[in-house]
């Protein structure tokens, strides 16, 4: 059934056979998570911001350090962190890990294994400080999106007024020429 095109709809459906006559038939979401959770091999922590009603809860997902996984970190800890910089420095450590791996390849075959670990390691870290943008990337993002939906709308009023504009002009010379007759 599980391969079929169409399978069959998952079994709790039934629990929600009758909600179009009666929205009240159905059963009550699941309370959210509390606490520490495992997505995709990750560990997060929810908290929830208490200053709201029930009906606003909001949930802030806590990236978790590195440290927290079990990853040394390579670039300094704190919360004013040159993104920039650090980013540029593990990528010229990148680099010089993966030539540093061509050598030991080619001289040493058998000690690869270390090599390979390191660049993990500095992946890892990337990583992280990319995730940790992420926020900063969801708001710049949503910041253009709702510029551009400002632009649209001014356009649109400014159209909207210009074809008024001209209704009004062909409606004088209407008159105009009503008036002639």
């Amino acid at each position: 059934m599980a391969t079929a095109t169409y399978p069959p709809p998952p079994p709790y459906y039934r629990l929600y056979k009758e909600y179009s006559q009666d929205p009240d038939s159905a059963p009550a979401p699941p309370p959210p998570i509390e606490g520490p959770y495992a997505l995709y091999g990750a560990n997060y922590t929810v908290s929830y911001n208490l200053f709201r009603s029930d009906f606003e809860s909001v949930t802030d997902d806590v990236l978790p350090g590195l440290e927290e996984q079990g990853v040394r970190q390579l670039y300094p800890k704190g919360p004013n962190i040159d993104f920039r910089k650090e980013l540029r420095s593990l990528n010229r450590e990148l680099q010089l890990h993966i030539l540093e791996l061509a050598d030991v390849l080619v001289e040493r075959p058998s000690q690869y294994a270390r090599r390979v670990e390191d660049i993990s390691l500095i992946f890892k870290n990337l990583h992280h400080l990319l995730n940790s943008l992420r926020p900063h990337q969801a708001r710049a993002t949503l910041i253009h999106i709702l510029e551009l939906q400002i632009q649209r709308r001014k356009q649109a009023v400014e159209d909207i007024k210009r074809r008024r504009e001209e209704a009004q002009r062909l409606l004088k010379e209407a008159l105009g020429t009503l008036d002639g007759q």
